[in-house]
């Protein structure tokens, strides 16, 4: 039977309408009819759903990062080769790089400068620390832009946001590998033999790989939170280089009679993880810097004046000398450079890690 009675006016009943109040639980059953009376946020929970925004344990995302290890070694691999395609020595100048670079300081600093003064085999010297220093220098720079130059792939697809920053510091692994095999041929044509020492090599590399990773967590956060971080970056790593024992010595600088040097940089600088890490694979591979590291040998008083005195006032320390500074005392020997290099590598990826995965959420938004 169809009901003729209307609205008279909106807001009001027709004549002789009778208002029937509802009953206060049947509205309300009606306006949920369809619903479980189970919470949606248990719900999620019981069927594994959970918000998109929402940031993960540390233990799942590092099991996460774990589980796409072999995505990460692929796509830095990937970069590596595609990287140089558009040149014509392409794969070449990974290596060439870094060989020009030391050609220059070498000399600048060592022929013109003379900051070669008491270190034998200065060329090797330089040309090793170039390397290693660039490993590091690298994987600042790269990592300090991996968040913005990547928003498509990270607004795209889920994945833990560490593996792009871990990628890039993968291809500069790779780098760093090819510039090590063409430092053994120099070695090798320069006079510095092949000794088991070589070997310790590795773990020096490995406890790098894991300081430049956490270094890049935290550039790779800073670079996506301040735009003029990379730019900042180059001048930083460049005053870093000067500090860090590259072109010369550190241990050499307050025993050659440097005086405009406090005496207490001397320490500070040694301990700087670049200036760690140089030492570390500079005595791993190069025997000259063995036989000649200050404190490598018991000290004399007599033997380590006379190299001072050659150090401070001539261009060159005779051949007879080179080594005698090994009989001078040092502030750290080879075990505390060891002790520090783990100890830098733990601390820059437990804070690295810690630092950026608390932003893993803010990630690639505005």
């Amino acid at each position: 039977m169809r009901n003729d009675r209307r609205l008279s006016a909106p807001g009001q009943l027709a004549a002789g309408e009778s208002v029937v109040a509802a009953d206060s639980a049947g509205a309300n059953g009606a306006l949920t009819a369809g619903q479980p009376d189970t919470p949606l946020a248990e719900l999620a929970i019981k069927h594994g759903l959970r918000p998109s925004a929402e940031r993960p344990r540390v233990l799942a995302y590092i099991r996460s990062l774990w589980e796409r290890r072999h995505f990460i070694l692929a796509f830095a691999t990937a970069r590596n080769i595609a990287m140089y395609t558009q040149a014509r020595l392409g794969q070449l100048w990974q290596i060439l790089t870094p060989l020009l670079n030391a050609g220059v300081y070498f000399l600048i600093f060592g022929l013109l400068l003379h900051l070669n003064r008491g270190i034998p085999n200065y060329l090797d010297f330089l040309i090793c620390g170039v390397f290693v220093f660039n490993f590091t220098q690298r994987s600042f720079i790269t990592t300090s832009t991996v968040v913005t130059d990547n928003l498509h792939l990270i607004r795209a697809l889920r994945f833990p946001r560490a593996a792009l920053p871990l990628g890039y510091v993968m291809i500069e692994l790779e780098q760093m590998m090819l510039s090590l095999g063409v430092l053994a041929v120099i070695l090798l044509f320069t006079g510095e033999g092949i000794t088991w020492y070589w070997l310790l090599a590795i773990p020096v590399l490995l406890l790098q790989t894991l300081f430049n990773v956490g270094c890049g967590l935290a550039s790779a956060r800073l670079g996506s939170n301040v735009n003029d971080f990379s730019q900042l970056l180059p001048f930083l790593m460049r005053t870093w280089l000067y500090l860090s024992g590259v072109l010369f010595s550190i241990q050499n600088l307050d025993l050659t009679g440097n005086s405009s040097v406090p005496g207490w940089a001397v320490p500070v600088l040694e301990v700087n993880p670049a200036a760690v890490y140089i030492t570390l694979v500079r005595n791993s591979i190069l025997q000259s810097q063995r036989l000649s590291a200050p404190g490598s040998k018991p000290y004399d008083a007599a033997t380590c004046a006379q190299w001072q005195h050659a150090a401070a006032h001539g261009t060159t320390v005779p051949a007879s000398q080179q080594y005698d500074s090994a009989y001078c005392a040092a502030h750290f020997t080879l075990t505390h450079f060891w002790y520090f290099g783990i100890g830098w590598a733990v601390l820059a990826l437990v804070v690295g890690f810690f630092f950026f995965w608390r932003a893993e959420t803010r990630y690639g938004r505005g």
